[in-house]
């Protein structure tokens, strides 16, 4: 599929050294656009929701920073929530966010994943999960053990 000029230059933001050291595409030589349609996909398929998952996102981080950097129970999950100063820009160039990352655990199932503020932004405002084998690469079916069994 074609890309706007915006989504050009946000996958050339992605790049290793542009915003991080590891950028946000990891080993996947798809345009965002292709990778952004497949999870869409994915998403539909499992019966989950961007801005659902984004909210509950949110709420687990901000529970998560009750625990000042130690874990936390809170409902199913374990939670911990690890903060470095300064700010990640949105390669889209439409926010910056706090470098914070939580760590959450479904206590039922063992199952976990790690997101930022800023992969927060990504998954609602651009449905970009980032790339196959980014380090900060969240898997549909993962949100989906993670949040919802």
């Amino acid at each position: 599929m074609k890309m706007t000029p915006q989504q050009i230059k946000a996958q050339e933001n992605m790049k290793p050294g542009k915003i991080t050291a590891d950028g946000f595409l990891g080993d996947d030589d798809r345009n965002i656009v292709d990778i952004i349609q497949e999870d869409e996909t994915n998403f539909a398929r499992l019966g989950i929701d961007f801005n659902e998952v984004a909210e509950l996102m949110r709420k687990l981080m901000k529970e998560g920073l009750k625990g000042l950097g130690e874990p936390i129970v809170y409902e199913k999950w374990e939670i911990k929530v690890d903060e470095a100063r300064g700010f990640l820009p949105c390669p889209y160039q439409d926010g910056i966010f706090r470098k914070r990352v939580a760590t959450v655990r479904n206590l039922r199932n063992d199952e976990q994943i790690i997101f930022s503020d800023l992969s927060i932004h990504l998954l609602e405002k651009h449905h970009f999960l980032q790339g196959k084998g980014s380090k900060f690469r969240i898997e549909p079916e993962k949100i989906k053990k993670v949040f919802y069994d």
